[in-house]
Formats: structure tokens, sequence, C-alpha cells
């Protein structure tokens, strides 16, 4: 009794085939009507194919680093820049250099493409510089009123929630004026007083500098004068205000408003500094902020300078967060602070996270300029993307030649399961575009069109089974249950070594080729879902259907033409009966 219900129960779950029916065709309907549902019913499609934007950027060399522009260098902008567009969402984009000291960076068509633009050459130099002086941010004519170098900006973020708001400091408009000559001296008597660091100053003994000494230094001169007449209400002086700066030197800057100019001491911490940074909204404030979480080092950096900037007075107390040479903020420091700062103020939400995308992915080792924009059409794409279209579909109609030609009735399966890997590929790549930004591009649909061989592979393996099984002399629906075993377990090493391959070149590879081997690896995972949950049951359905069980010969599975032995049974009933007598 126990033989024939273990029998019962092996075949149990292989005689329930609507189940893995029901199962796909529930994931298929899915995944139609999200696509519908979301307005994406096309798969995005990449430069190649929609067009889109080149962008060359030439690197600038660097003040006092006249080596800067080198293969290292080059190479790391190249791969900071492709994350930052990637971060965005802009997938497909190809970035790679070009001659010694330029890059190329082709952005498809898309709804980031503007914004991706934007990143591509921002320089995300962040410094965090010790206040010395700060006024309103007008020139200084000689003989002028003018603000007290002692008073204070309207900087406009807060490093943390221990820091004071700097909006306590004293107001400009309300401090003593001054002359430009005044507030020359004013920016002598800060450089006197900043305290010398080694970053800040190459001489062995402090004490022994111009600025302590009271010997007249050229390089101060020409500081004073520049802060003097700097007007932070130019946007292309603001811009300028701090080029050619080393970040251990001393400089001027605006304030990103316009309203504010500063003296700053040298860098203290870098934006090397940080390790992570994230757009977040403050509810009780009402406002969009960037967090920064510092490395280690960039922790005990943070931690020594607002450990000595709190002992100083207004506006020697603040430190200013400086990107790309402009101050994005200047908070007042009472205490020692450590491991985190926040960056606020007059943020949207979309710039909150471009600055925060540029300082997760860090700061290019160089400067670029954009030397030319060009937009690509898509008329030599979509040449040849009609004609894969066409190599596909005369594959396609071969494959379905072929298998009507030798298979026959079976080739009405594989059509059914190439139908539904075909659906759920194109679901699935139609939702992919907006949820990871895959685009389609010339080499995807290449890795498409391979996959319809492999799934033709897996089909034939298991036919082919099938048909070994009825040579044997068994009838069609065991055949169907014994060949599966050993079918799937060569469909599975196949399809392994294949994704395996398609993973490998996704890693190893970058731009158009990676979309070849996204594809590739897709398409093979859908088909082990697809020979799984549709055609083994399709098939378990079709070996009870009497035009396949009896074997007529446009089946595919004529015992006859396979040349079939005689049915297992009976041989063994025939063996019983000759025995039988011997043993008499």
């Amino acid at each position: 009794m126990a033989a024939p219900k273990k029998g019962r129960g092996s075949t149990g779950g292989q005689g329930r085939p609507g189940r893995a029916l029901a199962l796909i065709l529930i994931a298929m309907v899915a995944l139609t009507g999200g696509m519908f549902l979301s307005g994406h019913t096309t798969p995005r499609l990449g430069i190649d194919l929609a067009g889109g934007t080149s962008i060359t950027l030439k690197a600038k060399s660097q003040p006092g680093k006249p080596d800067a522009i080198n293969e290292t260098n080059m190479n790391t902008a190249v791969s900071i820049i492709e994350r930052r567009v990637n971060g965005l969402g802009v997938s497909e984009a190809e970035v790679q250099t070009q001659g010694a000291s330029n890059i190329i960076v082709n952005i498809p068509k898309g709804t980031n493409s503007a914004q991706a633009r934007e990143q591509v050459g921002t320089t995300a130099q962040l410094y965090f510089r010790p206040v010395l002086t700060v006024t309103d941010g007008g020139p200084t004519p000689e003989g002028s009123p003018s603000p007290s170098a002692s008073g204070s900006g309207k900087p406009s973020a807060t490093p943390s929630a221990k820091a004071s708001d700097p909006e306590t400091a004293s107001d400009p408009k309300t401090t003593p004026s001054a002359s430009a000559t005044t507030q020359g001296r004013a920016v002598t008597d800060a450089l006197k007083d900043a305290t010398p660091t080694p970053s800040a100053s190459g001489d062995a003994d402090p004490s022994k500098s111009p600025a302590a000494t009271g010997t007249p230094d050229p390089a101060t001169a020409a500081l004073e004068k520049k802060f003097t007449a700097l007007d932070c209400s130019d946007k292309a002086a603001r811009a300028k205000a701090g080029d050619g700066v080393k970040p251990e030197d001393p400089t001027v800057a605006c304030s990103s408003e316009g309203d504010a100019k500063y003296l700053l001491g040298p860098a203290e911490v870098s934006g090397t500094d940080v390790d992570d940074a994230k757009a977040q909204f403050d509810q009780q404030r009402g406002i969009w902020l960037v967090s920064m979480e510092f490395t280690d080092k960039g922790s005990k950096k943070f931690q020594t300078i607002t450990k000595k900037l709190s002992t100083q007075q207004s506006p020697q107390n603040q430190f200013a967060i400086s990107l790309d040479g402009e101050v994005v903020s200047a908070p007042q420091v009472n205490e020692t602070l450590s491991g985190s700062a926040e960056i606020s103020g007059s943020f949207t939400q979309q710039s909150a996270e471009d600055l925060a995308n540029v300082l997760s992915y860090g700061a290019l080792p160089l400067s670029f300029s954009e030397d030319t924009v060009t937009t690509v059409t898509a008329a030599l794409g979509g040449e040849q993307l009609e004609a894969g279209l066409i190599a596909g579909a005369i594959g396609l109609a071969l494959v379905v030649i072929y298998l009507v030609a030798y298979y026959r009735g079976l080739a009405l399966i594989a059509l059914l399961s190439l139908l539904a890997s075909g659906i759920l590929t194109y679901t699935i790549m139609a939702l992919l575009g907006p949820a990871i930004g895959f685009a389609l591009n010339l080499p995807a649909v290449c890795g498409a069109i391979v996959a319809i061989g492999i799934t033709a592979d897996s089909f034939i393996v298991y036919f082919e089974r099938i048909r070994d099984e009825i040579r044997e002399g068994r009838t069609l629906r065991p055949a169907v249950e014994r060949a599966w075993p050993r079918a799937r377990r060569t469909i599975l090493v196949s399809d392994f070594v294949s994704f395996l391959a398609a993973a490998v070149l996704f890693l190893v590879t970058v731009g158009k080729v990676q979309g070849f081997a996204f594809t590739l690896g897709l398409t093979t995972l859908l088909d082990v879902v697809v020979v799984f949950l549709f055609t083994k049951p399709v098939m378990t359905l079709m070996a009870r259907t009497k035009f396949f069980s009896s074997g007529h010969p446009w089946s595919g599975l004529d015992p006859k033409r396979l040349g079939a032995k005689p049915p297992l049974r009976r041989s063994r009933r025939v063996n019983a009966r000759t025995d039988h007598p011997k043993e008499a």
C-alpha cells in the first residue's frame, strides 16, 4: 500500500500544472497592468536610439600643480562623473577620456539629462575654513563708509543641532562705519591674530612670519586689496574670488547670495573628509538641508577646528563652509563638535539632492570647462535598430521554421513559451526605465535577440529528453514526468553558465556593453522562470490530450517515427510467461 501512495505523491505536484500556470499568468497580468498604470508603455531608449547630449570637458591646469593633468587624475574624474550621473538615475551614460586632457560625456535624452549636464563638470571643492573677517558684499571705495571688519554677514546654515544661530552675531548695519584704509588694517590684524597651523604656514617658527613681526608682506597687501575691492553683487566677480588659491592659503570669498564677503583662513577640513551626504527635510524648521557624516580622520579634524573656534570672539568663532569658492554657510561655534554637520539655507529639494549627490561621490581632482556641447540625433541609431530588428525577425522566423519542421506539434508549445518570455521581457524593460534608469540601446537589443536562441535551446533539451523516454517504450504521460528531472538539470547548468558570463561582462565593462550584459542576464533568468512555470506545465497538460498522447504523426511524438521499442510493460509480461514454464 505504501508504494502506490508514494507514486501518487511523487506525481501529485506534476499533476497540478494549473497552479504554476496561474502564477505566471498573474505575474504577466500584474506587470502589464503596472506598465500601463505607470504610463511607461515603452522601454527607455539609449542615446544611440533616442538621441541626447554629448559634452566635451577640457581639464584646466591647477595653480602650483603643473603635473595635475595626468592619466590617474583623468581616470579618477571619469569614475566620479559616471557615478554622479548614474546617481541621478541617468543610466547608459557614456563617460570616457579622449586624448590627454578631454573627457567625453554622452547623456541620453531624458528627464534628468539637463540636471546631469549641470553636475558633470562641477568640481565640488568643499572646504571648512575659519572666518577671519566678514563684511557686507559690496566694494569699499577709498574714503566711503563701510561696515566694520568685525561685523557679521548673514550665513545661512548651521553645522549641527548644537551650533548656535549665526544671525545672533552683530549686524553690519548697526556697527560703526570704517574707511577702506580701516578695513585694510582689519584684514592685516585678522591675519596677525589668526593662529598659524601646519597647513596654513610653511614657516618652521610662526613667530618669525611676516604677520607676527610686522614686516610688510606682499601677499597680505594683495589680499587686503582684493578683499577691499571685491564686489560680491557681481556674479562673475563672486565666481572668480577664490581662483588660483591653494587650500593651505588664506583667501577671500563671497556668500552664495552675494550679500556678504569673507576673509577666510587656511582650510582645516576638506570635502574628501566627508564620508556620506544626504538631503533631508527638517520638519521643525520646514527647510531642506544636507547632512554630512565625516570619516574618522575628518571627524578628528572637525573636532579640532570647532574646539579652537569655540574660544574665539565673533566673527572669529565662525567657520565657513566653502563650496567651489562660495560660502554656503558660516555658523558660529560655541562648543566642540565632531562626527557630523549640516548645511542648510535656501535649498529646494532638488538643489539639496544635487549637493548631496556631488558630496557623496566626491570632488573631482581637476577643474573642467565645457569645451563643446552637441546634440546627438537618433537617425543613425534608428536605422541600425531597424536593421537589427529585421535581422532578429529573420532569425526568429528561421527558428520557428526549424521547430515546425522537426518538432511539428511540439512547436506550438515552444512558440507559446517564446511569447510568454517576450511579454515578460518587454514589460520588465519598460518598468525598469523609470525604476532604475535602464535604457535600451543597440547592444541591449542584440542581447535580447541572442536570448531567443538561449530560450529555444531550453525547449529543445526538454523535448529531446521526452523523445528519448518514448524511444525506450514509455507512453507520453510518464515520459513527460521522467524526462523533466534530467532536462531540468541540463537547463539549469546551461543557464547558470550563461548568467555567469553576463554578470562578469557587466562588472568588467562600462557603457553600452553593460547594456548587452544586463539584457542577456535578465533574459537568462526569465528563461528559467518560463521553462519551470510555463513550458513544463503546458507540456503536462498537452500530454493529456488525445492528439499528443496517441502519438499523432503531426504531434512530433509519433513512436514509429522515433523508432520506439515495444512497451516496457508488455515485454515484462512476456518474460513472466516464458519464465513460468521453466520453473514448473
